[in-house]
């Protein structure tokens, strides 16, 4: 069994799960008629992006220079970056671009004006537009400065005028799936605002946010999806309503320590390098938690009935509070499965992947 070889915080992946969570967002993005580019940052993986192209996937978006540079050596032809782009990467890029059809993105006129001066290779831009998260991108009410972008881009030889691309961000701080709709109703609200002020044919509107394309039913309003933690979901997705507990692909497997009967308390082997510092409040008494307990079993993990988690999280260790009822549940040296609040950071930390057939895969894209 898979467990029989970990010793120490590992993070675990099942892989049914995934291609299911895959083939999920691919048949909604074909049902709404819409173009599906996946955000690969929460993977990060060679093997896994593969498993899109299973699903008829070529397109995809990345966070970084250094991440569009790493899936073009390993045959994606069509990247966009999405985050406004360094100036001190644009020589990156350009190698990028001889044999990718590369899109870049700009937050405002003034970062506009220096990368159009200094792009000397042909690239899509993309136009970030704000409509609520306030992270970066032009306000969307401001037409004025949009359409000087506009113009700007369609005088410059090299760049070519792709869109507007945003994302909603602050769904991810919604307290329930009515509140997610609305947000996305809300954005679609306003992108229909900018169509009727720049009537421009062939401009996308793109759109990113896991929440909004997980609950949304019809995402026809635009034409481009870019969503990425759907690939495994976590914690924080599923409090959110975006998924059910069975949807989570990914769970960090940690040794028990130790147990204080007196507190009913757990000592893990599995703290802040590995799960991350990201938490959130779930319970009544408006505490913190950093996980949720599961246990691992033959060809997966399983959740009990009474819900526990890791309440504190220092570098390497983890304290789970348990009721007194469950603590004869946990054993010195055994397994338990820690589904993270945020399978981003918890990937990112711990950069490779075991499976339940016995593959570690290492085929991360470098920081």
């Amino acid at each position: 069994m898979l467990t029989d070889n970990i010793r120490k915080p590992t993070l675990v992946l099942d892989e049914a799960k995934c291609r299911r969570n895959i083939r999920f967002m691919a048949d909604k993005a074909r049902n709404s008629k819409v173009f599906f580019r996946p955000h690969f940052k929460t993977h990060q993986s060679v093997i896994i992006g593969n498993w899109f192209k299973d699903e008829g996937i070529h397109s995809i978006t990345v966070s970084s220079v250094t991440m569009a540079s790493y899936f073009s050596t390993h045959g994606w032809r069509d990247i966009t970056i999405a985050f406004p782009l360094n100036f001190r990467e644009i020589d990156e890029v350009k190698k990028i671009s001889y044999n990718t059809q590369i899109n870049i993105l700009t937050s405002s006129y003034e970062h506009l004006k220096i990368l159009e001066e200094k792009i000397n290779f042909e690239a899509g831009c993309f136009i970030k537009i704000d409509t609520g998260y306030k992270r970066t991108g032009v306000d969307w009410s401001d037409y004025n400065q949009l359409l000087r972008m506009i113009d700007l881009l369609f005088k410059n030889k090299h760049l070519r005028v792709k869109g507007f691309l945003l994302h909603s961000g602050h769904s991810y701080s919604a307290r329930s799936t009515d509140e997610i709709i609305k947000i996305y109703e809300d954005s679609l609200s306003k992108t229909e605002e900018i169509k009727k002020k720049i009537t421009c044919p062939g401009m996308i509107f793109s759109i990113g946010d896991t929440p909004s394309c997980s609950i949304v039913e019809d995402l026809s309003g635009y034409n481009e999806i870019r969503p990425g933690n759907f690939v495994f979901y976590d914690l924080m997705q599923h409090q959110l309503g975006s998924c059910k507990k069975e949807n989570i692909a990914v769970a960090v497997y940690c040794p028990v320590v130790d147990i204080n009967y007196k507190r009913n308390e757990v000592l893990i082997y599995g703290g802040a390098v590995h799960l991350s510092k990201e938490y959130l409040i779930i319970n009544e008494e408006s505490k913190r938690v950093f996980g949720e307990v599961a246990f691992p079993s033959e060809n997966g993990w399983f959740f009990p009935e009474e819900r526990m988690f890791v309440k504190s999280v220092t570098q390497e260790h983890g304290i789970i509070s348990v009721p007194e009822s469950c603590i004869r549940k946990f054993k010195r040296g055994e397994l338990i499965a820690i589904v993270p609040v945020h399978s981003c950071l918890t990937v990112d930390l711990l950069r490779e992947y075991h499976t339940f057939d016995g593959r570690i895969i290492k085929d991360l894209s470098p920081k």
